[in-house]
């Protein structure tokens, strides 16, 4: 199957408000620095750009599904910040998706990295995680 709607260049820019669920605070209880934002919230931030950018190009029986995500978190960002995730696609095989991400707030630059995301049928994703999850609890119950 082919997705000509997600081509190289494309870009999304997603913004949000660093809330008390994206801060360090909301992982650690006891994080000296509780009201930055922490690098498990940006990550999810970046992530959801990018979701937004490719999941909106794809027939409705796809999906995309993380593979990889490498992010250097640069700079403290603080709690009620503005902050603007930018996803740009740099590659595409017709499976696999790789984007650069940038996230700003409005004194410059607080992260940066790259993510790839495959693009997997709805249905044979399921089949997939059924027999996975399955084979699982099958060990824990029998």
């Amino acid at each position: 199957m082919e997705f000509p709607s997600i081509v190289v260049g494309g870009s999304h820019t997603l913004h949000r408000t660093v809330t008390e669920d994206y801060t360090a605070g909301n992982y650690w209880s006891d994080a000296e620095l509780g009201e930055l934002l922490s690098t498990p919230g940006l990550i999810s931030m970046m992530i959801e750009a990018s979701v937004h950018l490719i999941d909106s190009h794809l027939p409705k029986e796809f999906m995309s599904i993380g593979k990889s995500a490498a992010v250097q978190h640069e700079h403290p960002c603080a709690l009620w910040a503005n902050v603007a995730m930018t996803v740009e696609i740099r590659e595409f095989d017709g499976y696999h998706v790789t984007l650069e991400m940038n996230a700003f707030d409005g004194l410059g630059l607080v992260a940066r990295g790259t993510h790839v995301r495959s693009i997997v049928n709805k249905r044979w994703m399921r089949i997939k995680v059924d027999q996975r999850v399955g084979t699982e609890i099958s060990r824990y119950v029998m």
